[in-house]
């Protein structure tokens, strides 16, 4: 076994272990809805799974579903449910299709009619109805995006912009039931904030997305100002929610695959928020506080961390934090760092992550890339195909966040 072979079964075993399947089985398992009828919508990256299984568990009491989902993530027909790919991270025309398809079908429900709505990260892009222009939308998405804002600071901004979002969809399903089952993709498990909170009363306020405005300094229209100083629901009296999965799972599992392929696994954190490179930087200065050590270790940090955009290269914050980390444990003895979002993609790439050891410097070296300047250009993806170092999986059918792993082989 090399250390590469460790990280691969390492990711796979930890992706396969916060999979939906299991969570929606048991939140629909002995459920009972009342006499009305049940409708399925699925929005995020984790739909279709989500959808399967719900279809698979309710069978012929479905009377009709919407599942929006990204490009390239619907895996096979469901009966009675109807599929839309769309744009991620930035809204399509597809979104806005999807969305509207979702709306139609609740229009007219009754009291004793459920919505059953599984949500998954992905959601802000994917499920949208834009108070704006779907031109404006994207672009503020894309500032946002560049400037690094974080994903909370993200969705409070959006979801004042939508009609669906900050518990506008769950109004709009009045006076029937929704019975929201989520897959966790912020740190902590906000509900007002997985994909924006379309089913949970908004604890973000006004003030607080104005804020964001003016610390990114972005432009916007006046028609969208108007927007964010419009304040959403603060109640639901027709919700019921349960997450199904999150981050804290995922660095569970991968914690339990690492002790399986005999290291000592330490989780350092499930709420890992910064820089992708400081937080390469960081697993690096670890690896060489630990080089003498005789066992071998696993230090696991789960979150999600932000790319400032300085370059206009291809590649995906987890990525930049393995090659990031490949600069300081460079030279060291059986030590590597990897890094999955663990949803199949990092950024605008077919790569889950990246995979660094001590050879992948040096080996960059000798074939004339710099490292720095490929992290100033954004560009790691070519870099670490060069040296080996991508992690491609394809689409999961989950989305918890992304995990990172130091390991150190004794």
């Amino acid at each position: 076994m090399t250390l590469r072979k460790d990280a691969e079964m390492i990711m796979e075993e930890a992706i396969r272990r916060v999979l939906p399947d299991e969570a929606v089985r048991q939140a629909l398992e002995n459920k009972s809805f009342g006499p009305g009828k049940l409708y399925v919508v699925a929005a995020g990256k984790a739909a279709w799974q989500m959808a399967k299984t719900a279809a698979d568990i309710l069978g012929e009491g479905i009377e009709a579903g919407v599942c929006v989902t990204k490009y390239g993530h619907v895996k096979g027909d469901i009966a009675k449910v109807t599929f839309y790919e769309a744009g991620h991270p930035v809204p399509d025309e597809n979104s806005f299709r999807g969305t509207q398809a979702v709306l139609d079908m609740v229009a007219d429900l009754k009291k004793e009619d459920t919505v059953i709505f599984l949500l998954s990260g992905g959601g802000s892009a994917l499920f949208e109805k834009p108070l704006i222009s779907g031109e404006e939308l994207s672009d503020i998405t894309n500032q946002l995006l560049a400037c690094g804002a974080d994903i909370t600071e993200m969705n409070t901004v959006r979801k004042r912009l939508s009609a669906v979002k900050g518990g506008r969809f769950a109004k709009l399903c009045e006076p029937a039931r929704v019975y929201s089952i989520v897959l966790s993709d912020i740190l902590g498990d906000p509900l007002d904030m997985i994909a924006s909170g379309p089913a949970y009363p908004d604890a973000s306020t006004c003030g607080q997305a104005e804020a964001v405005i003016r610390k990114y300094h972005l432009k916007i229209s006046e028609r969208a100002m108007e927007l964010i100083k419009t304040e959403t629901p603060k109640e639901l009296e027709n919700v019921e929610t349960v997450i199904t999965g999150s981050v804290r799972n995922l660095c569970e599992a991968a914690g339990e695959a690492c002790r399986r392929q005999g290291y000592e696994a330490v989780v350092l954190t499930d709420q890992l928020a910064c820089e992708a490179r400081e937080a390469g930087v960081f697993l690096a200065a670890i690896a060489k506080s630990h080089q003498d050590t005789e066992k071998s270790l696993a230090f696991l940090a789960g979150g999600e961390t932000v790319v400032h955009l300085t370059g206009k290269g291809k590649g995906g914050r987890n990525q930049e934090l393995a090659l990031s980390a490949a600069i300081g444990i460079s030279g060291l003895r059986e030590t590597a760092v990897f890094s999955v979002g663990s949803d199949g993609t990092d950024g605008p790439t077919d790569a889950a992550g990246g995979y660094c050891d001590g050879e992948t410097k040096p080996f960059l070296d000798s074939a004339g890339i710099d490292i720095y300047q490929v992290l100033q250009d954004n560009d790691a993806y070519p870099a670490l195909k060069k040296a080996g170092g991508l992690l491609i999986t394809g689409a999961t059918g989950t989305n918890v966040n992304d995990v990172s792993v130091l390991l150190i082989r004794r």
